[in-house]
């Protein structure tokens, strides 16, 4: 817990302390001639380096089906539907905020992004959530309830088409949902976009969890899905071993395993106000 915090603290106290030199840039930025890596807030399952334009609204409404696996019965897991729907706000052209609560373990969440050294060629940025169990019973410690999650994300627009991202992850569980599993975790999250159209492209990521028990029975995250750019709105449709949409959740607990069959379909609908 102690680890966590400081290490937010020192996140949290980074941006303040670069927070002028990012404004002073925020000017020139604007004409910057490479465009964004990536259109959307999320690759498939992981953060992207993009962040909400300062003053806009951002609605994320995640679905995440259960396993085709149960076949017609469940309707190809249709049936069982985990949602997420989460708030995003950009309180400056650099830094988001946002709130969420998702089914899945009943999971509350806040999380801030923030992008820096705007002037780079290769785009960054830093991710932290916290998220709050609330499906654990009533005799439970609040802190025993919270999980952490923080991202350094790295992207570059390779060329016209091809944007790839790198993401060194650190996750706390104050109390894992396995016995086997330790409560800090760390992380290496690839994600990668090819536009096919100008409306269009096709998105993976995946993580490997090098704190991951042996003995665990989760697996690694892997995503594979596609963009649509309606306009107003971008429709991200996927398929992952995850369930859930939250980075606590599927670094650590991926259900599924790909060559099992085991995977889950689900989608984003992005809106921005």
């Amino acid at each position: 817990m102690k680890k966590s915090i400081v290490l937010v603290w020192f996140l949290t106290t980074s941006i303040l302390v670069q927070s002028q030199t990012l404004l002073n840039q925020l000017a020139s930025s604007a004409s910057e001639s490479s465009p964004p890596a990536f259109k959307a807030m999320k690759i498939a399952s992981i953060q992207s380096t993009k962040t909400a334009s300062q003053g806009d609204w951002y609605m994320y409404v995640s679905h995440r089906f259960g396993s085709i696996q149960g076949g017609f019965d469940t309707f190809y897991g249709l049936d069982k539907a985990n949602t997420k729907l989460e708030m995003i706000y950009g309180l400056y052209d650099w830094v988001q905020l946002a709130i969420s609560r998702e089914s899945l373990r009943q999971t509350f969440a806040g999380s801030i992004k923030a992008r820096l050294f705007t002037s780079w060629p290769i785009r960054t940025a830093i991710y932290s959530t916290v998220n709050i169990n609330s499906s654990l019973s009533d005799a439970t410690d609040f802190q025993q309830r919270l999980s952490f999650a923080n991202q350094l994300l790295l992207s570059k627009r390779i060329n016209t088409n091809l944007s790839l991202e790198i993401a060194p992850t650190h996750v706390r569980f104050n109390l894992p949902l396995e016995k086997v599993q330790q409560n800090d975790q760390k992380a290496l999250g690839l994600g990668g976009r090819y536009k096919l159209t100008k409306r269009l492209s096709i998105n993976a990521d995946y993580i490997y969890n090098f704190s991951r028990s042996e003995e665990s029975i989760y697996t690694n995250p892997l995503s594979l899905g596609v963009d649509i750019d309606t306009g107003g709105h971008i429709f991200q449709l996927m398929f992952s071993n995850a369930q859930s949409a939250n980075e606590p959740g599927f670094i650590s607990y991926a259900e599924g395993d790909w060559s099992e069959g085991d995977i889950y379909f689900g989608f984003h609908i992005v809106r921005v106000f």
